[in-house]
């Protein structure tokens, strides 16, 4: 049995394309006017929300933010200061939400685990040869499954785009199939990584590659390179997913990552969502903001909502 067949056999409503099928899929995705994405993008980013939309939006931003840190001097000490504000952003106001995940590397995944056990917060691991993607595909799937192990409820792993721009539509294919079987029951998001793809037709192919070959969420960037998430690339990949509902009905959830720093940001993007999505992906098990440093930004436009100032940055934790 293929591992596509097999995938079907355990998850039937994920794979319903064969390698070929995909590639046709792929080659056949409509042509996207990048002058009109554009405008579209800037116009919807200029909306403005009252103050008790913006409250829900901040809080939806906290609920559905994968909390990262994926840098060479991560240690146990910074992971468990991190899951610590993930499940209680502001320790002195309850009524703040947990964020969705932690993401963070292998190693660290069992310390996540045990910190988190219990709490509703999921441990989000990149894999399968982060940030590049490439790599012995042998070596890459072991990963995902030692990770699956380790603890991890979330996977992100990267496409390999040397096979998906070199047009070995089907190779790149049967990679992410092959990580969604080593994933198991474990949620995959596949990274894009739109600032390298060149153009937003590509974005699109990209996005529905990922979503034949089974993807929960596909994710915009590694944070790694320049550009990073940009509103136009993650409106390409958010009509893709429309697209693919429509076509497939199955709902596949997007992730913005690389750059967002700032609540008005988090808010832009929000505003995508529901303009582009509809409101039954206002929710974090179909959107994720990827983000280090921009959860005290949200907590200080919280408190200045609901006090009319703002506070000084020394009454929030270091990120």
């Amino acid at each position: 049995m293929s591992q596509a067949a097999e995938i079907e056999r355990r998850h039937p409503t994920i794979v319903r394309f064969t390698a070929k099928e995909a590639a046709r899929l792929v080659a056949r995705a409509s042509a996207v006017d990048a002058v009109g994405l554009e405008e579209r993008a800037a116009s919807l980013a200029k909306r403005s929300i009252k103050r008790d939309s913006k409250l829900w939006a901040l809080d939806l931003a906290i609920r559905s933010m994968d909390l990262t840190t994926l840098e060479g001097s991560d240690t146990t000490g910074k992971i468990v200061a991190m899951c610590a504000k993930a499940v209680r952003p502001n320790p002195v106001e309850p009524s703040i939400p947990s964020v969705a995940a932690v993401c963070i590397y292998p190693h660290l995944v069992p310390v996540a685990a045990g910190q988190l056990k219990n709490t509703g917060v999921k441990v989000a691991s990149v894999a399968g040869g982060f940030p590049s993607g490439l790599g012995p595909l042998d070596a890459r799937l072991r990963e995902v499954r030692e990770v699956v192990e380790l603890g991890a409820d979330e996977i992100d792993i990267v496409l390999n785009r040397s096979l998906f721009l070199g047009g070995q539509y089907a190779l790149a294919f049967e990679e992410l199939v092959a990580a969604r079987e080593a994933a198991g029951e474990t949620h995959l998001k596949v990274i894009l990584e739109t600032g390298e793809l060149g153009s937003y037709d590509r974005i699109r192919q990209a996005s529905v590659l990922a979503m034949a070959a089974g993807a929960d969420f596909i994710k915009t960037s590694t944070g790694k390179i320049q550009p990073a998430a940009t509103l136009p690339a993650a409106l390409c990949m958010m009509e893709a997913a429309r697209e693919f509902f429509h076509e497939t009905g199955r709902r596949v959830g997007v992730k913005v990552a690389g750059g967002i720093r700032q609540s008005k940001q988090a808010i832009q993007y929000l505003v995508l969502v529901y303009e582009t999505l509809g409101s039954e992906w206002m929710t974090p098990d179909l959107f994720r903001i990827g983000a280090s440093t921009l959860l005290n930004d949200v907590l200080m436009q919280i408190d200045k909502e609901r006090t009319g100032r703002y506070q000084s940055p020394d009454y929030y934790t270091i990120d």
